[in-house]
């Protein structure tokens, strides 16, 4: 499921318009930080980003403001 518009705006605000990924996996350590453009959502450049759940829906996670990220793409 896609979260709700308001649920991205808040989660969007929250994170002040930067990555919130903090999985060091991905490269980096502590929180990713990279900027983001508010209109590049679902873009693949730079500044590009998206709406992640936390926990998966299939594993009982919800589409509310708790168990959402925004995390560059």
């Amino acid at each position: 499921m896609d979260f709700p518009d308001s649920v991205v705006l808040q989660v969007w605000n929250r994170a002040g318009g930067h990555c919130e990924c903090t999985r060091t996996t991905h490269g980096h350590l502590g929180r990713c930080n990279q900027s983001l453009v508010w209109s590049y959502r679902g873009r693949e450049v730079a500044g590009g980003w998206e709406a992640h759940h936390i926990v998966s829906v299939e594993v009982s996670g919800k589409d509310v403001l708790s168990n959402c990220d925004i995390l560059c793409i």
